[in-house]
């Protein structure tokens, strides 16, 4: 792939920045060659377990300073914009995720509530019990609707594949009966953030991600160029057998810094 016209760049995080809290190799030396080169860039991650401002401070801790809150956008603050333009502030929302999705919430004027809610939402859920997985299912049952941050079967960890929030959000809809409204990748709206936030066009935009099935499949969907590094979650078997198919294939983000010089 021929990186020298590229304006601008979206980077997914886990599996490619990270996977759990170990920094992946050429992650610092990643971010000094974009703002070497002038390159505006974004973060979009479907984990919508944590808050911006975490993002940025774990960013901190492992060597990249600098980045704003806004350049950083999660399942989570995309979920948020989509209740934003159909519930009003005062809603209740009961939150089957992590702390960092309260927080959006509270923070945009919705109630989380432990109680009866008009709407469930469901993400990556690490503390998840049986008793709040069981309170989604019946709030969804006595009519609340069912919202899900993002598709994603599984999330890369230094052990290994664990489960994400696509295994929690089909055990919902599997208990409740439910068909839920996905907002993060492979749907639009994350990627048509990113690109607002960049001010560039999809054709001048690279996508670098770790899933074909969300990352890259999505980003080809709105005409970004995509990237797949294999450090996170698709193998090269996988991607020999894949109708879709990345402009470019990479071992890690050092392979693909080499291949932009």
């Amino acid at each position: 792939m021929n990186l020298s016209d590229i304006a601008a760049v979206i980077a997914d995080m886990d599996g490619v920045l990270w996977r759990g809290d170990e920094p992946l190799p050429g992650l610092v030396e990643f971010f000094d060659m974009l703002r070497t080169r002038g390159l505006p860039f974004a973060l979009a991650t479907n984990n919508s377990a944590k808050a911006p401002a975490e993002y940025v401070a774990k960013l901190g801790r492992m060597g990249v300073l600098n980045v704003s809150e806004e350049q950083v956008i999660t399942s989570g603050t995309a979920t948020v914009s989509y209740l934003q333009t159909r519930y009003p502030p005062g809603t209740r929302v009961y939150v089957l995720g992590g702390d960092g999705l309260r927080t959006i919430l509270t923070d945009a004027g919705y109630i989380v509530s432990e109680d009866g809610a008009d709407v469930v939402m469901v993400g990556f859920a690490p503390n998840l019990t049986y008793e709040r997985l069981k309170k989604a299912t019946l709030l969804i049952r006595a009519g609340a609707d069912f919202i899900g941050t993002n598709p994603d079967p599984s999330i890369p960890t230094p052990e290994g594949l664990a489960p994400g929030a696509g295994s929690i959000i089909a055990a919902v809809a599997t208990a409740s009966d439910s068909a839920p409204i996905i907002i993060g990748k492979p749907y639009p709206p994350m990627f048509e953030a990113a690109l607002r936030f960049l001010g560039t066009l999809p054709e001048e935009t690279l996508m670098i991600g770790d899933r074909l099935t969300t990352d890259i499949e999505g980003a080809q969907q709105v005409g970004l160029r995509t990237a797949l590094v294999l450090t996170g979650v698709t193998t090269r078997e996988e991607l020999a057998v894949s109708v879709a198919q990345p402009d470019g294939v990479y071992e890690d983000l050092p392979t693909l810094m080499a291949a932009w010089q």
